[in-house]
């Protein structure tokens, strides 16, 4: 059973790929759309500053009510496993004999981890969460952990696209070139952070995550410069 620092770390990562690889795309795909449409670095700026601002409280937002709503149904579904473990406790031990029979638990061995489990109140209430409901306990800080990480890595993502126009001097096709590859690396490099810390192979993973980034961004291309031919 994973412990509740585990699901918090896990948690935390979960909101910063949310976060930055949405900030990212959302404003590399604004950038590539508008700068098929016009060449105008000053309607580039205006357009990517104004999603960073709503796109970072908008995600922040989410991921705290999101999380406030997980912790909500987790405390729900607590206090009904707890008054059915008081009110019916011979359904609630065949529920964890059933759970034990698929892991290949049988026989004296299989009533004896029943009898265990159903002798500790806590360890059984925890234990129908975890392998019935499959549900990871909530703590009360992750919601306002999960907006201002959410909303700092949404902020830094955001960024990473615009960066090469404060040196360009207005050389909208090198921004956009520059823009592109720092974006394609940053989604990369995500990805390959991902990985490390998780499972999976670094390039596999960076690869995907940079592919799939700038693949939504292409998108915005397209509509951009559709908007501008019309």
């Amino acid at each position: 059973m994973d412990s509740p620092e585990k699901h918090s770390r896990h948690n935390m990562l979960s909101d910063f790929i949310l976060g930055s690889q949405d900030g990212l795309v959302n404003v590399l795909g604004i950038i590539l759309g508008i700068s098929a449409a016009s060449h105008d670095i000053r309607l580039i700026f205006v357009a990517t500053f104004a999603a960073l601002g709503a796109e970072s409280i908008s995600m922040a937002a989410v991921a705290y009510t999101s999380t406030n709503a997980r912790r909500r149904l987790y405390l729900k579904e607590l206090d009904r496993e707890k008054r059915e473990i008081q009110e019916v406790p011979e359904l609630e031990k065949e529920e964890v004999r059933g759970i034990l029979k698929s892991w290949g638990y049988k026989g004296t061995e299989l009533e004896e981890f029943v009898g265990r489990i159903a002798s500790n109140p806590k360890a059984w209430v925890e234990f129908m969460m975890t392998y019935e409901l499959e549900l990871a306990p909530v703590q009360a800080f992750e919601a306002r952990r999960s907006f201002i990480l959410v909303g700092a890595s949404t902020i830094a993502g955001s960024f990473i696209p615009v960066i090469p126009f404060f040196f360009v001097n207005g050389a909208i096709i090198t921004g956009v070139i520059l823009s592109v590859v720092m974006s394609g690396i940053a989604l990369f490099l995500i990805g390959w952070y991902s990985a490390k810390i998780t499972v999976g192979s670094f390039w596999k993973s960076g690869l995907q995550m940079m592919i799939i980034g700038l693949s939504a961004g292409f998108i915005g291309f397209l509509i951009g410069h559709f908007i501008g031919t019309t």
